[in-house]
C-alpha cells in the first residue's frame, strides 16, 4: 500500500475478542484501535455491528496483536466525547470517510452529530 500512496496503517489494527451476548462464545474481529487525547479507542465506522453489541451485553475487550495480549474494561462514550474521536478517526483512516456524513474536515461537532450511527468506545481499565 505505501507504493499506492497510502499510508501504512498496520499500527492501528488489533484483533478484538468479546463475548457473544447470546451464546457466550468468543467473538474476533479485526478492529482499529485509535489514540486520542491520551486515551485509546475503539470506533465502530459501520455502524451498530455484533462486536458493539457484545461490548454493551459485557464490558470486556480482548485485543491482540502478534505476541501482545491486552484485555480491557470499556466505556461507551457519549455524543460530545465521541466527536472529536470520530474525527480524529476519519483522518487517521480516510478508507472510513465514505461512511461518515461529516467531512474529514468538519468540526467535532458534526462528527457527534452522528455519533448514534457510529459508537465509540474508550479503553477505560487495564485488566492485564
Amino acid at each position: 500500500m505505501l507504493d499506492a500512496g497510502h499510508p501504512d496503517r498496520r499500527e492501528h489494527r488489533w484483533l478484538l475478542t468479546t463475548r457473544g451476548r447470546r451464546s457466550g462464545a468468543d467473538r474476533t474481529t479485526p478492529v482499529n484501535v485509535v489514540e486520542v487525547g491520551g486515551d485509546r479507542w475503539l470506533v465502530s465506522p459501520y455502524g451498530r455491528v455484533g462486536w458493539v453489541h457484545n461490548l454493551r451485553a459485557d464490558a470486556t475487550a480482548r485485543l491482540w496483536r502478534g505476541d501482545t495480549r491486552e484485555t480491557w474494561e470499556v466505556e461507551e462514550a457519549d455524543a460530545a466525547t465521541a466527536g472529536p474521536v470520530l474525527r480524529a478517526y476519519v483522518r487517521k483512516l480516510p478508507v472510513t470517510a465514505p461512511f461518515f456524513d461529516a467531512k474529514p474536515g468538519d468540526p467535532a461537532g458534526a462528527f457527534a452529530a452522528e455519533a448514534d450511527r457510529h459508537p465509540v468506545f474508550r479503553l477505560a481499565r487495564s485488566r492485564t
